[in-house]
């Protein structure tokens, strides 16, 4: 979960800072944070239009220029040729119903998150998709 708290430090999110890994055989297919697609400007930059509109945490997705870690995370998978079904995803919070679906046909059968997000319809459809979650608790 460390590792997955450095890919979150380089969010350039407004909102808040998401780092995600995709682990399988105890190896790091890819790694993935929020921000802009490649090549575009950054919140950071330009500012949060969520934030201008006053939307709350977790609804309207569609009108955040970034990507989420989770989906950066398959993203980067996809360009490299790396297969991911059968992997786990470590992220630093709960994803989203948008992560939840693409991770869910991605095959993805295990999420490991430490921090809350508001959506309990992902939590719910990761139960209906039979993929275990695993909220981390740190070692003492």
């Amino acid at each position: 979960m460390d590792i997955t708290k450095l890919a979150a430090s380089r969010a350039t999110c407004l909102r808040r800072q998401v780092g995600a890994l995709l682990v399988k055989d105890n190896h790091i297919l890819a790694s993935g944070y929020n921000g802009a697609p490649s090549g575009l400007k950054h919140c950071l930059d330009i500012g949060c239009l969520r934030d201008r509109q006053k939307i709350p945490s977790g609804q309207r997705h569609e009108l955040c220029r970034g990507l989420h870690a989770e989906q950066n995370v398959l993203i980067q998978a996809a360009v490299h040729g790396i297969a991911v079904k059968g992997a786990t995803v470590y992220a630093t919070h709960q994803p989203c119903i948008l992560c939840a679906k693409m991770l869910i046909n991605a095959g993805i059968k295990r999420v490991v998150f430490a921090g809350d997000y508001p959506d309990q319809m992902a939590l719910d459809m990761f139960g209906e998709a039979d993929i275990q979650l695993v909220l981390f608790s740190p070692q003492k």
